[in-house]
């Protein structure tokens, strides 16, 4: 097994997570954490790792980071989006988490209508590959989104608040 798949780096999320994580996990645990991450460092993680070319974002050192390049589900245009992933044999696993909110991230809806993507590793457009994403269920997503939980403690939280709202969707994205 090498050390990427299709330009992406494995990582293994029933490892010991770094300390950096397990950190800012608790943080995004917290609605006032999660809120500023949401409002004010998501949107500007993309700009950061465009202007450095993915040397930097907020999540260095922390999370691994993919920026998941897909097509709008409505509008067609091409989209890209920094997400925190998993890999979990040949596969980059994705959580449509959107911090615990009551609707799905756009790029889950995006990913449904048009399961043709890209993932660029830390957002090196350089490097990466192409994808094709399916969304798991049952006995599937549920060891998954586990996996997820134990690795990052934050998607804990947010299954919390989704509870009775939506189930939060897990995908697998297989080299194309």
């Amino acid at each position: 097994m090498t050390d990427l798949l299709n330009g992406i780096p494995r990582v293994d999320p029933t490892a010991d997570p770094p300390w950096t994580l397990r950190i800012v996990a608790r943080v995004l645990s917290t609605e006032l954490g999660s809120v500023v991450h949401r409002r004010v460092m998501a949107p500007l993680d993309g700009p950061l790792g465009r202007l450095t070319r993915g040397r930097l974002h907020f999540g260095k050192g922390t999370i691994p980071l993919v920026v998941l390049r897909s097509t709008g589900a409505k509008s067609g245009v091409e989209r890209d989006v920094p997400l925190g992933y998993f890999t979990d044999g040949d596969d980059v696993i994705l959580i449509a988490s959107n911090y615990g909110q009551a609707h799905h991230p756009s790029w889950y809806y995006n990913l449904l209508k048009n399961p043709q993507c890209q993932l660029f590793p830390e957002g090196r457009t350089d490097r990466g590959g192409h994808f094709v994403a399916r969304l798991t269920e049952g006995a599937d997503r549920d060891r998954l989104f586990d996996l997820a939980a134990g690795y990052a403690a934050n998607f804990a939280s947010y299954a919390v608040k989704t509870d009775g709202v939506r189930t939060i969707n897990v995908f697998r994205l297989s080299p194309a």
